[in-house]
């Protein structure tokens, strides 16, 4: 993962898939999710974020956006790509 230490901010791409899954979401979950996003940009090993690696998921990440949702991303050199968005349920089923 980044290092955080570095102070570089993590550029962040959308994939489509994201996209959809964000904007199904309620408000409340989006303005979460906002506040996590940005706090991965800046500092991917946040603690509030709780990220780590995702069993069996090949370089794929999970980081919390609430107790009840999270945010799946993969790091592409200075790139953030945030794969999905949802409960753990949609996540481990998608």
């Amino acid at each position: 993962m980044a290092d955080p230490a570095a102070g570089k901010r993590l550029t962040i791409r959308w994939s489509p898939i994201f996209r959809r899954d964000y904007q199904c979401l309620p408000a409340e979950v989006q303005a979460r999710a906002d506040k996590a996003i940005r706090l991965l940009q800046t500092n991917p090993r946040h603690p509030s974020l709780q990220a780590k690696k995702m069993q069996g998921g090949r370089g794929i990440w999970e980081a919390r956006v609430s107790i009840s949702h999270r945010i799946t991303f993969e790091l592409a050199g200075d790139t953030l790509v945030l794969r999905r968005i949802g409960t753990h349920d949609v996540l481990r089923n998608g």
